[in-house]
């Protein structure tokens, strides 16, 4: 039987099954896969937690624009006093009522501090967004891991059904090869070195099975599904129609949408915003003061007086950090530094960003190729395997020749589902160079 219409066969009976296949396994396409790792998956979580902390640090710092308020209460036992001439003689006792307290409460409003506010807001702000893209990135490469492994439980989901149909098939050639020789038409060390092919195919299927039981497990535990759960791939991703663009327009998507070249962008301005607050640092700071205070007794009379007395101010506050001249040059050197370092770093990313699409671009077109000369591959394996078997049942062809033939058929077809499946993953890992995955 023709190996392709079997596994025709086998992935028509899986789609009529309505989205669920024998013992429970279910169908989910790449897609299900992508919004269950978007919502379970434990690798995603902490680039989640660290772009809401980020946001949450926005909202700090845009508190610095409100005023501070300071309150003090203060309750002393206050002892005696005594007075002695400046020589320490003529020792007197002074009494001083024993009960102190004070209360007072000051309010300052920032008016002006060179920029550190704002820009403590500004680089709040672009930390949010460098922890977003960060997300956004840790998500992307989730999605290839994810994409990697789908494709592959794929792959060895049809190389088992290829592997199985070989198996069949060199059964039956076995059966016959054992009907000959009770007939004397054929040797005994024929019947052998088929049934070291038979073996070896069943070997290889224990293979498989261990490799997809694998899969499974991996990408279950990724995308964040039950232990359970047992992924069927949807047949249908090697019938979508993938695009044939340009490599200019995955450049220019790459430009706009690839989180680690924004990333890069928003390092340079999260530098250029610091670089700003280690200049605001020779600036002064200006602020509107008022306070009230109560305090008792009266300790400046003589005698003590024991009554409060109580004051109220408002002014402007002025301070300037004098250090700030002579320790602020070397913060600023530095500072600039990491900047001129941030923006060759962005230039760095561009340069890799558009080598990267280049070669998944050369890859993809490469892909296709493949595909082409696979296919005809198999064409030709089926042709000669059939060919061969005939010739073969006719006596004008040896068992090794029988056994070529059947291994260049397998070959040929595990080829092509290798192609089919390789084409799929090279569009996919330009859609996540290119940040669109």
């Amino acid at each position: 039987m023709n190996n392709l219409r079997l596994l025709t066969g086998v992935l028509a009976v899986l789609l009529s099954g309505g989205g669920v296949c024998a013992y429970g396994q279910s169908v989910y396409t790449l897609e299900e896969i992508f919004e269950a790792a978007e919502a379970n998956s434990a690798q995603l979580r902490p680039a989640i937690t660290a772009s809401a902390e980020a946001r949450a640090a926005v909202s700090e710092a845009r508190t610095r624009r409100l005023p501070d308020i300071d309150a003090s209460l203060n309750l002393s036992y206050i002892g005696d006093g005594f007075i002695t001439a400046r020589d320490l003689s003529g020792y007197q006792r002074a009494p001083i009522p024993h009960f102190g307290s004070g209360l007072g409460v000051e309010v300052t409003q920032p008016v002006y501090t060179g920029g550190a506010i704002s820009n403590s807001i500004t680089l709040a702000k672009q930390k949010s967004t460098a922890a977003r893209l960060a997300e956004e990135l840790n998500r992307d490469n989730i999605r290839l891991r994810l994409t990697g492994f789908y494709l592959d439980l794929y792959k060895y989901s049809n190389l088992r059904s290829i592997v199985d149909a070989n198996i069949s098939a060199a059964q039956k050639v076995l059966a016959d090869m054992r009907l000959r020789y009770e007939q004397g038409t054929a040797l005994r060390n024929d019947i052998t070195r088929y049934e070291l092919l038979v073996s070896n195919l069943e070997l290889e299927l224990i293979r498989i099975d261990n490799t997809i039981r694998i899969l499974n497990d991996n990408l279950v535990t990724v995308a964040g599904l039950p232990s359970e759960t047992i992924v069927v791939p949807d047949t249908t991703i090697l019938d979508r129609s993938l695009p044939g663009r340009s490599e200019e327009w995955w450049q220019q998507t790459a430009t706009e949408h690839s989180p680690s070249l924004s990333l890069a962008r928003t390092g340079v301005d999260i530098s250029r915003t610091a670089e700003a607050l280690v200049r605001s640092e020779r600036l002064p700071n200006i602020g509107l003061k008022s306070a009230w205070t109560i305090d008792g007794p009266i300790l400046v009379e003589i005698p003590p007086i024991n009554r409060n007395l109580s004051y109220w101010y408002v002014g402007v506050g002025v301070s300037y950090n004098l250090a700030s001249l002579y320790k602020n040059g070397k913060s600023l050197a530095k500072s600039r530094l990491a900047t001129r370092k941030s923006v060759e770093e962005l230039d760095a990313a561009r340069d890799n960003l558009s080598l990267s699409v280049r070669a998944d671009h050369i890859r993809y077109l490469e892909a296709h190729e493949e595909l082409k000369t696979r296919t005809k591959s198999v064409e030709l394996a089926d042709r000669n395997y059939t060919t061969t078997s005939t010739r073969y049942m006719e006596g004008m062809a040896l068992i090794t020749d029988m056994l070529d033939a059947a291994n260049s058929k397998l070959d040929a077809e595990q080829q092509l589902v290798n192609a089919r499946i390789n084409l799929v993953y090279t569009y996919y890992k330009l859609l996540f160079t290119t940040g669109t995955i």
